[in-house]
């Protein structure tokens, strides 16, 4: 499947923490679309990983940004540019669990470094994208949630927090954007068993699959199969929208 913005066959792509997890999964299904893709990542050793995992000749460069940080975005983008030439899809995944404990015994560098991630990385990185998409009036932002950011999670407030806001900040752009040809939605999966829990112990994989109805997690591939979705041109009428993928836990 290829999509096409403006008449023009469209097969670029940045995919933000790519280098594990669902960021991985959205990036190998764009790359068999035949989307020229933009890895980033900060860890050198997992971007290595993840590129030796994917198929020989694959069109992909490694990035590697740590989005907390402005100067760094700003090259990684030009990186991007000088390899992509257009951006015709963004997808903002990188994101970070932060501190596992009551509201009250979180240190505010904790707080900060978890918002600077999830929220501040997905600013950073929208602000550099969005004026090259706004002068080709055409483009799709895809920017990763969790269904903790729509029902909240105990003992994970900060991380519910930011991923609230990245809910918000989609809706606002979906709005902000309707009249320039670019689309912009969030995914809010359920857990998944990919890094970002780190290791899980018996007592916390039950806890979260409690929760989903489905009784699983949800799969990477199954998350990038819906991103693919929506970074397609079948995705034509849907902007600041949420799509949920919990298997059944969300409530709304």
């Amino acid at each position: 499947m290829t999509t096409a913005y403006g008449g023009r066959a469209a097969r670029t792509a940045i995919v933000t923490g790519a280098t594990r997890g669902l960021g991985q999964a959205v990036a190998r299904g764009l790359l068999e679309d035949g989307y020229k893709v933009a890895l980033w990542g900060r860890d050198r050793r997992a971007m290595q990983a993840a590129v030796d995992q994917l198929p020989s000749g694959a069109l992909c460069l490694p990035v590697f940004a740590d989005l907390r940080e402005e100067a760094e975005v700003r090259r990684a983008f030009a990186e991007s540019r000088e390899f992509l030439s257009d951006i015709d899809v963004l997808v903002n995944n990188a994101g970070a669990i932060g501190p596992r404990m009551p509201l009250e015994e979180v240190a505010l560098a904790d707080f900060s470094a978890t918002m600077d991630v999830n929220l501040t990385g997905t600013f950073l990185v929208l602000r550099e994208v969005l004026p090259h998409m706004k002068a080709r009036r055409a483009g799709r932002i895809v920017n990763i949630a969790s269904v903790a950011g729509k029902e909240g999670n105990a003992l994970t407030a900060v991380y519910s927090a930011s991923k609230a806001a990245v809910i918000a900040l989609t809706k606002s752009l979906g709005k902000e954007l309707a009249g320039h040809g670019i689309l912009v939605n969030c995914v809010t999966p359920s857990a998944s068993r990919t890094d970002i829990f780190g290791e899980m112990t018996p007592a916390l994989e039950a806890k979260l699959l409690s929760r989903v109805p489905l009784g699983r997690f949800v799969q990477p591939d199954e998350v990038a199969a819906m991103v693919r979705w929506l970074a397609s041109e079948a995705c034509s009428f849907s902007t600041g929208a949420t799509f949920d993928i919990s298997g059944g836990r969300a409530t709304y």
